[in-house]
């Protein structure tokens, strides 16, 4: 097959992405759903794209004449109001269709994606993507300086750097992976002397993404370019599990760079990339995580560099809309939550989170606002920008209304009346009192409150899940209140939830029959160990941010502090066991990339705080008053802020 042309046959279900010094890199196969590799304006002037005659398809010179748009304009909803108005008249006077405006008001029909539009096809060339990145890479530091103020301030204010951090980056620098030359990943544990490493020598996106914040908060930016655009490559691929193809969009747990002998010759070999879809994962999960982390941390990026000529690509914007079409896709579920199976996340075992888990919850709400900043809007994206809108505000309502508890809340489950069938019903899950379990009725503060993992009718699951909670912080799913209070019961609750290494994973553990019943009798997550109450370093730096975040930098300290006087002596573990945290997890692997990466970012951002934005979402009040919801006799009735701070709030 010739490297220069567009395969549109469906490939077979495994392909490898190669590279060697003797043939240019390139997807061996592709599928008519894959991706151009240059922006709007590049791919105009580039020589590459103009010797190509299916180029000049319908679809494509929609979207390479498409107009240069500000879509960061969009970060709030009254601006893209005002745009919209001004949009108008410049399509009438350019002959652009302005039938497919932007619906500012969503509404409650328009949180999913119609499954019978159209999708748009577009294809990439066979060609070097490495050349075209140094091109491309030579354009970008030309027209942004990509080392922006914001990260020069940081490299240049950096103070003198401790032992243990010296230590650490020198294992986050062995944690790298190198494909055709160039770093493009890290590995999820790197310990020399473990001869069993299993799937842990491979690159994991949300693994990678402690280190890639760790990497870009230092101004080295090549690494965390690459992951992004070679795990954008392999979002294209034909993915099937015992002849069953999931939905286009889905991204890769992980990856693996691989050398095989080169094709027709036994004496030359190539690297090859070899993702992992989930079917080779324990339980055969799709990763829905993925796509989610993958989106946020294309917006960090873009925010730590200024490079949002990355984001602008065509290829990009189509990957941020497949990975939306698949979130945001019609089906049988009555709320705004993503249903997924057990094992989708973080937690990628039996651990009784199947439904609609609160750390899936937070990550698709952060990926939806990061994904609002960066789109493109045009007439192909319109309605997906109107889907995005209403579905955050009805995501952000039913979180902060359904999924927050506290002592005021529990009392009002505790006397909830059962089997009401109405439109106004208190008790709308039909939620049975008898659930509260004992422990949580002694153990919440009389100030604080967190949100629960999981709801579903007839069903809470009253676990602290600490990655949900805190990322919920982080993105403003949570009300400030609610934000507060959250981080207040962590402090009241410090024994419990950090004990002497930073932080439980989720509070309390599953014990005796729960267990059995719940995990399967599952021998690695037994009682307080791994993700049944283990204790899960990485975790520092989402818990720094949301401190930041917060104003509360001296809890963050203080969590940091603690995990300094073991961690290094314990060989970076991935995760600790027992209530208190006292043993090294009994399978945890040492030298753990995103233990090490994790402490790397919190320190970083306790000494540059201000650069904590690169994560974080403000509130946007706009967001709710566009939320439907039934406060009233009428469930269609428009709710406000100011009637729903009576119901949710502290």
């Amino acid at each position: 097959m010739s490297p220069s042309v567009a395969v549109a046959a469906n490939p077979c279900c495994r392909f490898l992405s190669r590279c060697s010094s003797r043939k240019p890199c390139y997807i061996s196969a592709l599928k008519p759903l894959a991706v151009s590799s240059l922006s709007h304006h590049e791919k105009q002037q580039s020589s590459i794209y103009r010797s190509s005659s299916w180029l000049r398809s319908a679809a494509f010179k929609k979207l390479s004449t498409a107009p240069k748009i500000n879509r960061r304009a969009f970060s709030d909803l009254a601006t893209c109001a005002e745009f919209v108005q001004d949009d108008l008249e410049s399509r009438k006077a350019t002959g652009v269709s302005a039938a497919a405006a932007i619906a500012v008001k969503p509404s409650v029909e328009e949180t999913c994606i119609s499954s019978n539009v159209r999708p748009e096809r577009i294809y990439v060339t066979s060609v070097n993507p490495l050349e075209v990145e140094r091109i491309q890479e030579e354009r970008c530091t030309a027209e942004f300086g990509i080392e922006n103020s914001r990260s020069s301030t940081a490299a240049s204010s950096r103070k003198e750097e401790t032992p243990l951090e010296k230590e650490a980056w020198k294992l986050l620098r062995a944690a790298v992976v190198n494909y055709c030359g160039s770093p493009i990943g890290t590995v999820a544990a790197n310990d020399p002397s473990d001869g069993t490493p299993l799937n842990y020598d491979q690159v994991f996106i949300r693994d990678f993404v402690p280190s890639a914040l760790a990497f870009m908060l230092r101004g080295e930016t090549e690494i965390v370019r690459n992951f992004l655009l070679h795990i954008l490559q392999l979002q294209s691929w034909e993915k099937t599990v015992d002849c069953y193809s999931p939905g286009q969009g889905l991204m890769p747990a992980s990856f693996k760079v691989r050398t095989v002998p080169l094709d027709g010759n036994n004496e030359a070999v190539e690297e090859v990339l070899d993702p992992d879809f989930g079917e080779s994962a324990i339980g055969r999960v799709a990763p829905v995580d993925s796509g989610l982390w993958w989106i946020i941390l294309l917006r960090a990026y873009g925010r730590i560099t200024g490079d949002f000529a990355l984001q602008e690509r065509v290829d990009v914007q189509t990957g941020i809309k497949l990975i939306l079409k698949l979130c945001l896709a019609d089906g049988f579920d009555m709320f705004p939550t993503l249903l997924v199976t057990d094992g989708s996340c973080m937690i990628d075992r039996r651990m009784g989170i199947h439904g609609h888990p609160l750390e899936i919850q937070a990550l698709f709400y952060s990926a939806l606002r990061c994904a609002r900043e960066m789109l493109i809007v045009d007439d192909g994206s319109m309605n997906l920008m109107r889907a995005v809108n209403s579905r955050l505000s009805a995501l952000a309502f039913h979180i902060r209304e359904y999924y927050w508890v506290d002592m005021r809340k529990l009392n009002e489950i505790y006397r909830y009346k059962t089997e009401e069938y109405s439109h106004d019903a208190v008790n709308k899950f039909n939620i049975y009192p008898e659930q509260i379990p004992s422990w949580l009725v002694d153990w919440m503060p009389d100030q604080g409150g967190f949100l629960i993992g999981n709801l579903q009718p007839a069903h809470m699951d009253f676990r602290f899940f600490s990655l949900g909670n805190l990322w919920a912080i982080v993105t403003s799913l949570t009300t400030p209140e609610q934000a507060e209070s959250i981080l207040n019961l962590i402090e009241t609750k410090w024994d419990d939830i950090m004990g002497k290494m930073p932080m439980k994973i989720c509070f309390p553990a599953l014990e005796y029959e729960e267990w059995r019943i719940i995990t399967g009798s599952d021998p690695k997550n037994t009682p307080w160990s791994y993700h049944n109450g283990g204790s899960w370093p990485t975790l520092l730096w989402q818990f720094t941010v949301a401190c930041i975040k917060m104003g509360r930098p001296d809890l963050a300290s203080r969590a940091v502090e603690v995990a300094e006087k073991r961690i290094s002596k314990d060989r970076w573990p991935e995760y600790y066991d027992t209530k208190t945290a006292r043993f090294i997890g009994k399978q945890a692997r040492l030298y753990q990339t995103w233990s090490i990466a994790g402490y790397l970012v919190a320190k970083s951002l306790l000494e540059n705080p201000e650069l904590a934005t690169i994560l974080t979402c403000e509130e946007d009040l706009a967001l709710m008053e566009g939320c439907s919801c039934p406060l009233s006799a009428s469930p269609r009735r428009k709710c406000s802020r100011n009637a729903m701070r009576t119901r949710i709030l502290v």
